[in-house]
């Protein structure tokens, strides 16, 4: 597990976003996992712009989205279908056919998510998946208990999810979505390399546990510990609870040191 500490979030967006430039300027057809939330958003801003400045090509992209409501439409203000039209996919050139993102029904949802699987496995697997952190560690909707070889499934949402989207539905927990469907912790696993953005004070708990503390099912994010390619990039408010804080900066402090040299 790669931690990279940057002083601000801008500057831990100028570094995932670089992370997916170069990946995608190596495999044009790159398969992304992709994550909704707050964090992310300042990510889908930098690449939307390194599409329209630098020419940067998404017409060859692939992307698996980690989660959906259940029981919202895909035209609601609030779904994440709207939230990635809003913010990376109106923007950039992704052919429609090849996003995806789990529905929002729970209609027959058994067989949606075996396909869903089944699609990301004929798409090669998934070369990068951008994650965010609860305040509880969970990563896509894979709260707190989540069995750390799940597969897409519906869960449902913790208390404390619900408090942390109210702010989406007018400021009710009432009105959350109870239920989602979300790619499993086994899923998410099999992603050749996992990005896991945070930032800010009210993720630092999360981070500390999710990094430096036990493999656990209560805090799913701490499964990343096993995964050979799992990067984590805070900013120092984020960073505020971890312990071997100098460590990862020295570590990455050598790593551009090297890269500057050739090597």
């Amino acid at each position: 597990m790669e931690v990279i500490i940057q002083p601000t979030y801008a500057q831990l967006v100028a570094v995932s976003a670089g992370i997916i430039r170069d990946a995608l300027l190596k495999k044009p057809n790159l398969v992304l996992g992709l994550a909704t939330g707050s964090t992310p958003i300042g990510l889908y801003e930098a690449l939307t712009r390194m599409h329209k400045t630098e020419g940067l090509d998404f017409s060859s992209v692939t992307t698996f989205n980690l989660d959906e409501y259940v029981g919202i439409p895909p035209n609601h203000p609030h779904s994440y279908h709207t939230f990635m039209a809003t913010y990376f996919f109106n923007a950039v050139n992704i052919p429609t056919e090849n996003r995806h993102i789990p529905q929002s029904t729970a209609v027959a949802h058994e067989e949606f998510c075996e396909q869903y699987e089944a699609a990301i496995v004929n798409a090669g697997g998934i070369d990068i998946q951008v994650l965010g952190i609860g305040i509880d560690g969970h990563i896509g909707f894979n709260e707190p208990s989540s069995s750390l070889g799940s597969r897409t499934r519906i869960k449902t949402l913790a208390q404390s999810t619900l408090k942390a989207n109210a702010s989406h539905f007018g400021g009710t927990v009432n009105a959350v979505p109870k239920m989602a469907i979300t790619m499993g912790v086994g899923t998410i696993m099999e992603a050749k390399q996992c990005l896991l953005l945070a930032n800010g004070e009210s993720k630092a708990e999360a981070i500390a546990h999710a990094v430096e503390g036990p493999i656990t099912a209560e805090v799913p994010a701490s499964v990343l510990q096993m995964h050979p390619r799992t990067v984590v990039i805070i900013d120092e408010a984020a960073a505020a609870q971890l312990k071997r804080v100098d460590y990862y900066k020295q570590v990455y402090a050598n790593k551009q040191k090297l890269l500057s040299q050739g090597h």
